[in-house]
């Protein structure tokens, strides 16, 4: 079985941007960075280590835990090094493991046929050693393997993940176009909120923005509505520790953060979802949710922000005018907003100078594979 309390290299990936926020994350859970990248960073941790990384980390996509790497040139040579990793010890023979990839080498032009070469290696492998072999396909529900292969290095971790941490498991509905979660953890790591202020949030959708926020507000662990991970099927691993891990985060839980959360939509079927998603989430006690036009939004004394992700008007088939809807929400901030920070999500930058606020600062952001700008408006009273 596989030791869990031996530490090793561990890659944590994020969505492109988001690395900034993952380090700060990764530091305030005490771990020391070695190398970052534009999708991710290392650290050394243990498998331990990596049951509370993937409990709390809210912008971390999958942690993965390095087994070898080595210089490989042709696929043959990279059965023949799999082959001698010892799989017994982390995938059980009447298991069942995937095995998912980046690849970028001149040998392979299929990334599909790099996996199935590490897939067969491995089952050779255990049963070899233990006279059956485990069941594999493309279920991500329990052991994951994945590699990681450019013209330099070939590298193979254990996937302490499995499913995308991304899925929080409160999403029951979805909306038109729902932004995943760990996308809006970073936007709202990416503003001047922090839990105590007030979060408002028009244009609300699927209620993600909003939900985050109360987690974040309630020190609720972003993987608090999950009952599976790719550790948990790894041979070796204790109950125990994974349970302690869970308590500790409910003991650290706010009940009842200071600050008012307002989410609104114009939408009665999109007000539906995020009302239904934040009950799945059991956070919908903290939000106010109103049917109604972005200038009716409530927007309450005292500090804190309005985020708004309005429609970007860049996907096929969609001929609506926004420019208006823009102007719309520049002038409710400019209204409504006194004393607080707008921020608005958009992809569409020629859209965005319909807002008609200079924007104090842009921060790159891709949803999916659209770059966005997440725009920060200061709102003062009177003018500046």
């Amino acid at each position: 079985m596989a030791d869990f309390s031996k530490k090793g290299t561990v890659s944590i990936t994020s969505p492109l941007g988001l690395t900034p926020y993952l380090e700060k994350e990764t530091r305030e859970l005490g771990f020391h960075i070695f190398n970052k990248r534009d999708t991710g960073l290392e650290i050394t941790a243990s498998l331990n280590e990596c049951i509370s990384l993937n409990y709390w980390l809210r912008t971390a996509h999958r942690i993965h835990y390095l087994i070898d790497e080595r210089e490989i040139t042709n696929p043959d040579k990279l059965r023949n090094w799999i082959k001698t990793l010892p799989w017994e010890e982390w995938i059980p023979d009447d298991g069942y493991f995937t095995v998912t990839s980046r690849v970028d080498h001149p040998s392979i032009d299929n990334d599909q046929y790099a996996n199935l070469v590490v897939k067969d290696a491995v089952a050779d492998r255990i049963r070899f050693k233990k006279g059956r072999r485990p069941d594999s396909g493309a279920d991500l529900n329990k052991n994951v393997l994945f590699l990681y292969w450019t013209a330099e290095k070939a590298r193979i971790f254990m996937d302490t993940s499995g499913e995308s941490l991304s899925r929080r498991n409160y999403r029951s509905l979805s909306s038109s176009a729902p932004m995943q979660e760990t996308l809006a953890a970073g936007i709202i790591a990416a503003t001047n909120w922090s839990p105590g202020m007030h979060f408002i949030n028009p244009m609300t959708g699927g209620g993600t923005l909003i939900i985050e926020a109360v987690m974040k507000a309630m020190n609720r662990a972003p993987a608090s509505l999950r009952n599976n991970f790719g550790f948990m099927h790894i041979p070796g691993f204790d109950e125990n520790i994974y349970s302690n891990v869970r308590d500790q985060a409910k003991k650290q839980t706010v009940k009842n953060p200071e600050g008012m959360f307002i989410a609104t939509d114009n939408d009665p079927n999109a007000i539906f979802t995020a009302k239904k998603n934040a009950q799945t989430a059991g956070v919908d006690h903290m939000i106010e949710f109103e049917t109604c036009d972005i200038e009716q939004t409530t927007v309450p004394d005292g500090n804190g922000v309005i985020v708004v992700n309005p429609p970007y008007g860049i996907r096929l088939g969609d001929s609506r005018d926004l420019r208006p809807l823009y102007k719309l929400t520049g002038d409710f901030m400019k209204s409504n907003g006194a004393g607080k920070t707008g921020y608005v999500f958009t992809g569409n930058l020629a859209l965005a100078k319909k807002i008609g606020l200079r924007a104090a600062q842009r921060t790159l952001f891709y949803n999916s594979t659209i770059e966005c700008r997440l725009l920060e408006f200061p709102l003062y009273h009177g003018s500046k």
